[in-house]
């Protein structure tokens, strides 16, 4: 007892094997059959029957039976495992590594290193200094997982604006596996700054119109009331006012083929820190309209609409000869009509480009299901209208996951909204274990139990994955279903990737969506592993489109963008109706951009071999293309034309390919042909055969301004130093990642102190007890063995 008075204080007793407890009945039976029953047997076989008051015999049975059953209690306990687990605090060394960000981008911002090293050390903190930036040169994360030690404390003085190497997302979770701390130091801007960025197409096409976007931004003082001047080739176009939010774009046509200087310039600001950035210059390569086969048995508005932006031909049916065109459109033709399927599925493998518009005798009407264009094509003819989903969401709430909870929550409520009454649905929650928190049912009668069982999750401690995708399974059970995982995807790939192959065949496919800092190659490959679907948290919507029905359509009758990532759809806000559409499900690992308001697909894309398809499969009330053929709508078509034929100088020769690129990061530049470039040495660039006829050059330039090259030319900008300037969120989040604080410069003794609390670590301590329970035991067989021997000297109590 005196043993157990001395326990700390909140411990807690646990046991390491607590099943072999199980054994004290089994034990318990077996000494009565053996002491009290055997021995009363035997002794009634010799006398006559007394009772159990009046028997001695029966009391030294009973008294030996309950010494040994004690004895057999303390070896099980012993075998058990008894531990005490206590929480040990240690007081560490108190020291600070400080990581100084010396890079020009810190130009905006007041000094304060030197005097803070000096003033936390007189505050009794020892101070160790490193530079992890200089120059043009900020690989903060570099710099942070170089100093990370185990339980140590960092303090960055940095904008946290990196320009290569390791991401600070990455640096966050490495020094949370080591369990460092990040701090960081508040910084004020001293001077102001106002830089220009502008962007816009590599490659145009004679005649057609380009446009192009320019972004003033500004660290202190406001980009309004700056002024903004576009030339091109010298002259100049726009000169105007920068709007308030600092954003204007422009559209020019091009009249001559060849390379075209596009140079955005900023001016009229009181102060500026860096002259450097505020001149952005764009290359623009002009080329001859590509040529396009336009295939189609009606006639429509769509074909006068491509005459207008490429040099189109007309066709009934697919030739066998494919070889002059980019890009093939088909329009509403049958599948028996087609032509040459086998000419048009060479065309994309070998790189061409392939856009099928729908209609009346197009897709699941056409007979494409029995046509070998099917297996081209980013979607399946027949949708899944009506269809019953069994659906489980798989949520991510580990200690990864804790500082998004809130987001997690939120987004898992999103994807919830976004599931039809027609479908089933469940919820696992998952850490280094999975739980059920929710099983099977119909969303039409639990919605809103389904959201409160959501909203009341926490967060936990491990990430297991794969034990999470395990747990769904089960939930669905043999029937299979889908796996919505919400996840960062910070975990081991091959647990996860396991899992995934287990589900694969038990017939559950996963929809990834990662949220917050994620970790994209674990959660694609789970997906691509069951045959599902990799999306970002801000591309859930297309989730309504196989999953939706009736009651969870869009909003409206307009078409509404899925994906805004997407060349296609980037920048459009759609306000066409489309009121028809064919019935088509996406394939997974193609790309849904456009949905009817209805929610059936519109536009999806895909990658086939090494060329692209685009598949417009909704129209307007005539069949054609309707509202599609109005701007802004009318950019959806051109767009996914653009897409599909990729690289207008892909059948050229020459300089081909010469991206623009910063002062101190390099280009490569590709030149086409049977042999070398003869103008190599005059250009100055060395190139390298990398293919049959193919040949490379690398360049890393010094100075900003144009570089020209025969037939070509590239832009050389400032470097990506000066291109975002003010505390970057990226650092913020991994300080508050790794439980880290932000400190203001004037208080060194606020930052001596947090790292004298942080220097004083936590550990576990378990204590194991089990030799008491052999003590104990061994102390009570001693004592009954010492009693009987008594008993016998005595002739008292002697069992026969």
């Amino acid at each position: 007892m005196s043993l157990l008075s001395n326990l700390p204080i909140g411990a807690s007793v646990e046991f390491a094997r607590p099943v072999v407890f199980g054994g004290v009945p089994v034990a318990a039976v077996v000494l009565w059959l053996l002491v009290v029953r055997r021995g009363g047997d035997e002794s009634e076989s010799e006398a006559e029957p007394k009772s159990a008051d009046s028997d001695p015999g029966r009391r030294a049975r009973l008294a030996l039976f309950g010494t040994r059953l004690v004895v057999v209690a303390c070896l099980v306990t012993a075998a058990a495992g008894p531990t005490t687990v206590t929480t040990a605090t240690t007081a560490g060394d108190p020291q600070v590594t400080m990581l100084v960000d010396q890079s020009a981008s810190m130009g905006v911002h007041s000094p304060v290193a030197d005097n803070l090293e000096s003033d936390i050390e007189q505050e009794g903190v020892a101070v160790n200094r490193v530079t992890i930036g200089a120059k043009n040169r900020s690989r903060i994360g570099e710099g942070v997982v170089a100093n990370l030690r185990p339980n140590a404390s960092l303090l960055v003085v940095s904008d946290g604006q990196v320009t290569g190497g390791t991401s600070l997302s990455r640096a966050g979770d490495l020094a949370e596996e080591v369990n460092a701390t990040v701090n960081r130091v508040r910084l004020t801007s001293n001077r102001s700054d106002v830089r220009v960025t502008l962007s816009g197409p590599r490659k145009a096409s004679v005649g057609v119109e380009s446009r192009f976007g320019v972004r003033v931004a500004g660290v202190e003082e406001s980009p309004a009331g700056a002024k903004v001047t576009v030339s091109v080739d010298g002259s100049q176009v726009v000169s105007r006012a920068v709007p308030k939010d600092g954003t204007l774009s422009l559209s020019h046509n091009f009249s001559e083929t060849g390379p075209h200087r596009v140079t955005a310039r900023v001016s009229g600001t009181v102060e500026d820190a860096f002259a450097v950035n505020d001149v952005s210059r764009k290359t623009v390569q002009v080329v001859e309209q590509p040529r396009v086969l336009y295939v189609s048995r009606g006639d429509y508005a769509l074909e006068t609409y491509l005459r207008n932006l490429y040099d189109v031909t007309r066709a009934k049916s697919v030739p066998a000869n494919l070889s002059d065109y980019y890009a093939v459109v088909v329009q509403d033709v049958a599948g028996p009509d087609l032509g040459n399927v086998g000419a048009l599925q060479g065309h994309v493998i070998d790189g061409g480009g392939l856009v099928v518009v729908g209609g009346e005798r197009a897709y699941e009407k056409g007979r494409y299901d029995n046509s070998r264009i099917s297996s081209l094509l980013p979607v399946r003819p027949g949708g899944s209208t009506g269809q019953k989903s069994r659906v489980v969401l798989a949520v991510d709430v580990s200690g990864s996951a804790k500082a998004g909870m809130r987001v997690q929550k939120a987004l898992a409520l999103d994807v919830l909204s976004q599931l039809g009454d027609r479908n089933e649905a469940g919820v696992v929650a998952f850490d280094g274990n999975a739980y059920r928190v929710a099983d099977l049912t119909s969303l039409k009668s639990g919605r809103a139990k389904l959201k409160r069982k959501i909203r009341s999750l926490r967060s936990g401690g491990s990430t297991n994955i794969g034990k999470g995708l395990l747990g769904a399974s089960k939930v669905l059970g043999d029937e299979g279903g889908t796996v919505i995982l919400l996840s960062d995807g910070r975990d081991s790939p091959k647990p996860a990737f396991g899992a995934a192959e287990t589900l694969a065949d038990r017939n559950v496919r996963v929809v990834s969506v990662g949220v917050g800092s994620v970790n994209e190659g674990l959660l694609r490959g789970v997906a691509d592993r069951t045959d599902g679907t990799f999306l970002l948290a801000d591309q859930t919507n297309r989730l309504r489109v196989e999953f939706g029905g009736p009651n969870r359509r869009y909003s409206g009758d307009h078409a509404v963008v899925v994906d805004d990532g997407h060349f296609v759809t980037r920048g459009i806000s759609p306000t066409a109706s489309l009121p028809g559409s064919n019935e088509v499900r996406v394939k997974p690992g193609a790309d849904l951009l456009v949905a009817t308001g209805y929610g059936a697909p519109a536009i999806s894309t895909w990658r086939f071999g090494l060329g692209r398809v685009a598949a417009v499969t909704a129209y307007g009330p005539d069949g054609g293309l309707g509202d599609l053929r109005e701007k802004p709508d009318s950019l959806l078509l051109s767009r996914s034309v653009n897409w599909a034929i990729g690289d207008p100088q892909r059948k050229a020769t020459g300089v081909v390919s010469s991206p623009d690129t910063r002062v101190g990061e390099p280009t490569t530049v590709v030149y086409a042909g049977q042999n070398p470039p003869e103008s190599a040495e005059k250009s100055g660039l060395s190139f390298s055969a990398v293919a049959p006829g193919r040949y490379e050059a690398e360049e890393v330039p010094t100075e900003v301004g144009y570089r020209e090259l025969p037939g070509s030319a590239y832009a050389v900008n400032y470097p990506a130093e000066y291109a975002s300037l003010g505390v970057a969120s990226g650092l913020k989040q991994v300080v508050e990642r790794t439980g880290g604080r932000a400190f203001s410069p004037r208080r060194p003794a606020a930052i001596a102190s947090a790292i004298e609390r942080q220097a004083t670590r936590k550990r576990h301590v378990e204590r194991s007890w089990d030799w008491i329970a052999l003590l104990a035991g061994l102390v009570v067989l001693v004592g009954e063995i010492c009693a009987r021997r008594l008993g016998r000297y005595r002739g008292q109590g002697v069992i026969p």
